[in-house]
């Protein structure tokens, strides 16, 4: 299995994202994988990685805030391995994020 990374779709109106962030790249670096942090106003970096989040979420309904989708090789031909949506504690992230790794 190629190289792991964590793509987090957010927005920066959003209490729920920002507070994740406090250990969100933390818990990926502990488990070995690329955090990549993507804002919805971000125009450059929502450009590069919304092939993505239009795969999972064709018109993006449904989505959570924030919405982390765990995928291989996303500069090429990206395969979208599982996803995590909304808040949560430290803990359940981790354990989360674990589960989906597997």
């Amino acid at each position: 299995m190629g190289k792991l990374f964590l793509v987090k779709f957010s927005s920066e109106d959003c209490g729920t994202c920002f507070k994740m962030s406090h250990y969100d790249s933390k818990i990926c670096e502990e488990l070995g994988i690329e955090f990549v942090g993507v804002m919805m106003q971000d125009t450059i970096m929502y450009r590069k990685y919304r092939n993505i989040l239009l795969a999972q979420y064709p018109n993006k309904e449904g989505m959570g805030w924030p919405t982390y989708l765990l995928v291989q090789d996303p500069d090429s031909e990206f395969k979208i391995l599982g996803e995590i949506k909304g808040g949560m504690t430290k803990g359940d992230f981790r354990d989360r994020l674990k589960k989906i790794m597997n």
